[in-house]
């Protein structure tokens, strides 16, 4: 059992607390307020996935391969029923595949796995790229800087 804490107890830790403010020490930010700006649209960020008289929303580029046959399944069509991708997935898992992609290979900076680059060669199914069961973009990857040119060896002029 511990006694309560008293006053100057407490006034002590606040004034040590406040002297050691990490947010002090961050250079001031600048630049317009983002929570000013006008929010974006939420259609122009989202990709759309719509059969059946259902329609879920996608973030932006993770749909990796849509089928000439299923073309027509990313445009937003007048009556459906909005849902989210979990119920929509479980309801068109026949023409729906989903690929589980790392961290790294939607921020672009490792490509995706080759058993995924050969699926998305000819696969059949359209094709959305996941990151623990949920939809995420995928960035291209980021070109992969050349590796220095080799020092030429030099000759001691000792003999």
């Amino acid at each position: 059992m511990q006694d309560a804490a008293t006053h100057e107890q407490l006034a002590r830790q606040l004034r040590k607390t406040q002297q050691e403010d990490p947010m002090k020490l961050l250079p001031a930010s600048h630049g317009e307020d983002p929570s000013r700006t006008q929010a974006k649209d939420l259609l122009s960020q989202s990709d759309i996935l719509c059969f059946g008289g259902l329609a879920t929303l996608l973030p932006k580029r993770a749909i990796l391969l849509v089928p000439k046959a299923m073309a027509g399944r990313t445009q937003l069509s007048a009556g459906v029923l909005l849902m989210g991708w979990a119920e929509f997935h479980a309801r068109n898992r026949g023409w729906i595949t989903t690929v589980e992609v790392s961290r790294q290979q939607a921020e672009g900076t490792q490509p995706l796995a080759e058993d995924v680059t050969k699926l998305l060669l000819d696969h059949p199914n359209l094709v959305v790229a996941t990151y623990q069961g949920g939809p995420i973009s995928v960035l291209p990857p980021k070109p992969t800087p050349a590796p220095p040119a080799p020092i030429p060896p030099t000759q001691d002029s000792n003999p």
